[in-house]
């Protein structure tokens, strides 16, 4: 999958899942202090990540991600296997 089509998905997670502004999303957004996502959406977007992606992130790396970038980066990482 490419690098693009993961991060269109990832935006229109977030805006399904978490409500948020489609326009305010960036690769170099935070989670938490741009977006204002707190620690159970992240897990809420964790889990959807792992239903559409056909993935499992383990919690260590979960707690690793700080951007929407580093979460696209991860997906990708764990689709190419």
């Amino acid at each position: 999958m490419e690098r693009s089509e993961i991060e269109a998905k990832m935006k229109e997670l977030l805006v399904e899942e978490l409500g948020l502004d489609e326009d305010k999303i960036a690769n170099d957004s935070r989670f938490e202090e741009d977006l204002e996502v707190d620690s159970l959406g992240v897990v809420e977007l964790l889990m959807a990540l792992e239903d559409n992606f056909g993935v499992q992130i383990p919690d260590e790396e979960a707690e690793q991600l700080t951007t929407v970038g580093e979460a696209v980066d991860l997906v990708q990482k764990k689709l190419d296997g």
